[in-house]
């Protein structure tokens, strides 16, 4: 059936605060109401919808002839606004459908997984927790870390998803929270060995740390895992913009039997950010930079303040 295909796109996208309109009485959402200072009405709502709805399909490389079969997702509310998402019109007919768990961060803001069921075949998922504490020894709660087992060309393969904490309160201050992180998905793949010592591995996701920070080099070398990202990265291509200076927070790792061509069904090919010139602010003084939903309370009605990246799998 994916015999003609030939190369699989896999992509993570941090999609900058996908909230519905409602409140949420067990989170704190309410930045994200027709009544916030932020006016998330249902007419920005579904802006959003349509914005994310245009890229999604076109991230990967021009020649490409499928959608991404695999989407990794940050900040989004919950299963109404993924629903929301893969049913929305510029979406609905790459039918795809999602993986959630409401996991216990305080803005409600989680991680997902979109896939094409008839590609990928979904045969586990599950999420593991990163036990956090704040200055006064009270538990600081952060987005759960999800697991995705399933089949890609007949071939095994885990997924890894992950938003780890912010810098908000300052990088040093704040690194203990990302290598705790590390910890637990250095511990997951450990566990993901253990029952088969040559899986195949993807880690993905939003890791508010840069390709040479402590906790990106952890899981490299504990897992033994490689990432595309450190060569992609340049002071004039990242995934985020922060006082002009190019970050890239959102990265794809994977394990080296995807360069495996004798053995392998899946070989690794190719690792971009994908910057397309519609996502990027047109003019101004933040020209080239992601077109944004919101800058601080104010809306700008673009797609999001990150890229998204992709790496690309032959069939071998």
């Amino acid at each position: 059936m994916n015999n003609n295909i030939d190369a699989y796109t896999i992509a993570f996208y941090n999609i900058e605060n996908l909230f519905d309109i409602k409140k949420d009485p067990l989170t704190k959402d309410k930045d994200f109401l027709p009544t916030s200072q932020k006016r998330w009405t249902l007419k920005r709502y579904q802006n959003k919808l349509m914005k994310l709805g245009t890229v999604i399909p076109q991230i990967g490389n021009e020649d490409n002839q499928i959608a991404p079969i695999i989407i990794g997702l940050a900040e989004v509310e919950n299963q109404n606004v993924l629903s929301d998402l893969v049913n929305s019109k510029n979406l609905k007919e790459e039918n795809y459908k999602f993986i959630h768990f409401d996991s216990p961060d305080e803005r409600g803001i989680d991680v997902a997984l979109l896939y094409k069921p008839d590609i990928f075949k979904v045969t586990h998922s599950e999420t593991f927790s990163v036990y956090l504490q704040n200055e006064k020894g009270e538990q600081d709660y952060t987005r759960d870390i999800l697991l995705v087992q399933g089949e890609l060309n007949n071939d095994p393969i885990n997924i890894i998803v992950n938003h780890w904490s912010s810098r908000r309160e300052g990088v040093r201050e704040t690194e203990f929270k990302r290598i705790a992180s590390a910890k637990v998905v250095n511990s997951v793949i450990k566990k993901v060995k253990n029952e088969n010592l040559k899986a195949k591995i993807i880690v993905m996701g939003d890791f508010n740390d840069n390709p040479n920070c402590n906790s990106m080099l952890l899981l490299e070398n504990e897992s033994g895992l490689f990432n595309p990202f450190k060569t992609v990265w340049s002071r004039d291509n990242g995934s985020l913009s922060h006082n002009f200076q190019w970050n890239l927070f959102d990265q794809i790792l994977f394990s080296t039997n995807f360069f495996d061509t004798s053995n392998s069904k899946l070989v690794f090919s190719d690792a971009k950010v994908f910057n397309s010139k519609f996502l990027t602010q047109l003019d101004g003084k933040y020209k080239g930079q992601p077109f944004r939903t919101f800058v601080g309370k104010k809306y700008k009605g673009g797609y999001s303040d990150h890229f998204p990246v992709f790496i690309e799998l032959k069939p071998s």
